[in-house]
């Protein structure tokens, strides 16, 4: 999409060797998309992948074979072993930690209250014991770990024709868009409310959505089916994608399933709106909310028979260059506190995160940079062990350091829900000083295109004419740095 632009700066590995039973996840970056190749840093992903796979290999060997061929192996993979002991042991989180900063664990001691996916915690008294305050304290902690996590995973079957059985080092952005995807699932078949029971068994419904994400083509939302969805945007195993291409994938996906399926049996009960900006973005200009559009995707999801569907609406933003323009960060905190709230694809540069809430500046994620064993559910195991979908830890970064690329997303659950949707949205546009996420407007013949690019103008750049919403590599004076590459 014109006037989307991503970035391509960094690749960062997870620097856990060995997975526990609860998922820990760690800080991590992703190599850059460079159209139909590789850039240097997916090439040396590429170089772990390798030298891990030597190393695994030669571990499994039997003790007898390992001895009669230690000397060889010794002088010619001594080097996989070296690799190995540096990303798995310290050395790699120390590099994360210098370049992205340490990884902030647990709540901040600010009382000011925490807004998660819509809900507010009030925990202001907690320094003096208050009970109530105590009591929203544990509920925020019950409410963020009930969210459903996707993490790296390893060991699944090949995607397409590649033979890539892993998506670590590659796979964040479509990791956090599948929970903001599930949780929409989750919000419209068992509500806001609802919390991950502590004993067995589970509800169907929650099983039901954790087996559609599972990491085989037979699961309707698994990173094979959005890889294949999202070729037109993109989109390949083992390359990085930003948020404006994944909402698009995302949008291709539903259109496919929604084709393949009964109206009855829709695997993802919901019409999809990737909210763009005028002209879909090709003369720049913030999204605008069109209710007619909405209308339209509504109509056509019912197959013609209602005027209105449950929505989920995906709205991809660029909102500076290097960082999130101050300006913006007053409306990113709004957001969070719309009953429709689903979070934002977004995180460090290169690094996707799921967002799911704020406390004055620092924003809570779950991070999908822990690579664990695959995990593929039957839809009807009530039994099933599903503590690798779930993370007690909870994780925060400052507001201010997000990567300016990404994308918010909300879901309406009704006509009415969508107008008080649209209600938030035109007040918080209101109140912006100019600078509006969004906007809403009833029909196309009322957009007036408000550029976000203040910051490529202050920069003064014209803004890059790019139809995925992909960056290329290179300086202001589009000269190429195929050279330039960082290991984070």
């Amino acid at each position: 999409m014109k006037g989307f632009h991503e970035r391509n700066d960094s690749l960062n590995c997870s620097s856990k060797a060995s997975i526990d039973s609860s998922p820990t996840p760690g800080t991590g970056s992703e190599p850059g998309p460079n159209d139909s190749k590789f850039s240097k840093t997916s090439l040396w992903s590429n170089f772990f992948a390798s030298a891990f796979s030597v190393f695994d290999t030669y571990s499994e060997s039997s003790s007898s074979s390992a001895c009669e061929k230690k000397s060889s192996f010794s002088k010619t993979n001594g080097w996989t072993a070296a690799v190995k002991r540096v990303v798995s042991g310290g050395s790699m989180r120390r590099i994360h930690e210098r370049v992205l900063g340490p990884s902030k664990i647990g709540i901040s001691s600010s009382t000011s209250d925490i807004w998660l996916l819509g809900l507010c915690y009030k925990i202001s008294q907690e320094s003096s014991g208050d009970v109530d305050a105590t009591s929203a304290l544990a509920a925020f902690k019950q409410d963020f770990s009930s969210r459903i996590l996707m993490t790296y995973r390893k060991g699944f079957d090949a995607i397409g024709e590649t033979k890539i059985t892993s998506d670590a080092c590659w796979g964040c952005m479509l990791r956090s868009s599948q929970m903001l995807v599930a949780q929409a699932l989750l919000f419209h078949r068992l509500g806001r409310s609802w919390r991950k029971p502590s004993q067995k068994p589970f509800d169907l419904a929650y099983i039901e959505i954790l087996h559609q994400f599972g990491d085989s083509e037979t699961s309707a939302f698994s990173i094979h089916n959005l890889v294949e969805a999202g070729k037109n945007y993109g989109l390949a195993a083992g390359s990085w994608v930003g948020p404006y291409a994944m909402c698009r994938s995302w949008e291709s996906l539903a259109r496919s399933k929604r084709e393949e399926n009964d109206l009855e049996c829709q695997l993802l009960p919901m019409a999809v709106y990737v909210v763009s900006g005028d002209e879909d973005g090709e003369r720049g200009g913030a999204p605008v909310v069109c209710i007619e559009d909405a209308s339209r995707h509504c109509f056509e999801f019912s197959r013609h028979q209602a005027d209105w569907t449950p929505i989920l609406l995906l709205v991809p933003l660029v909102l500076g260059l290097d960082k999130v323009n101050p300006r913006y960060i007053p409306s990113l905190q709004a957001t969070f506190t719309f009953p429709q709230c689903l979070g934002i694809l977004g995180g460090k540069p290169g690094a996707s995160t799921y967002i799911v809430g704020v406390q004055e500046e620092n924003v809570f994620y779950l991070d999908p940079h822990d690579v664990q064993p695959v995990v593929n559910l039957s839809s009807d195991n009530l039994e099933a062990d599903t503590s690798s979908y779930h993370c007690d830890i909870i994780r925060y970064i400052p507001l201010d350091s997000l990567d300016p690329s990404l994308a918010i997303g909300f879901f309406c659950r009704d006509k009415d829900d969508f107008d008080d949707f649209c209600f938030r949205a035109s007040k918080l546009a209101d109140e912006s000083n100019g600078a509006p996420l969004f906007t809403v407007a009833q029909t196309h013949s009322v957009f007036k295109p408000i550029i976000h690019g203040d910051t490529m103008a202050d920069a003064g750049g014209d803004r890059m004419d790019d139809s995925i919403g992909v960056l290329p590599t290179g300086d202001v004076d589009g000269n190429s740095h195929e050279d330039d590459w960082q290991l984070l």
